[in-house]
């Protein structure tokens, strides 16, 4: 029986506790695992390999796992959003511009309708 339990709840993120970029954290929560005994396996390595090798791999683990939520994801909508923030924030800025001029249209549309002639005739008739 394995001792390592994967957390399928949640993704494989850097943790935003961590000391140094938050990657032996976040491997641990990721793997369930303690955070003290991943950092000690990592300094042995770093003592036995040298130092470049293990910088490098950090480093590379740095740029490649994405930054946790500040705060829990309460929707797949949320999460979705998340990722696509993490990846472009460019893109994920243009799809809210889009979606609030969207918004923006259909709130002029329903004041114009509600602010003519015609509304107030019609809601005075009763029709």
């Amino acid at each position: 029986m394995s001792r390592f339990k994967i957390r399928t709840d949640r993704g494989l993120y850097r943790s935003r506790n961590g000391v140094v970029a938050g990657v032996c954290r976040g491997l641990a929560e990721y793997f369930d695992f303690s955070v003290f005994w991943l950092r000690s396996i990592v300094v042995i390595i770093f003592l036995l390999s040298g130092i470049w090798p293990v910088v490098a791999l950090y480093f590379l683990a740095t740029l490649l796992m994405k930054p946790e939520p500040a705060r829990p994801f309460s929707s797949p909508g949320e999460e979705e959003f998340y990722d696509s923030y993490v990846r472009s924030p460019q893109g994920a800025a243009s799809r809210l511009r889009r979606r609030f001029e969207s918004l923006d249209r259909r709130i002029r549309r329903m004041e114009d309708t509600v602010t003519s002639r015609e509304f107030d005739w019609e809601r005075k008739m009763g029709a």
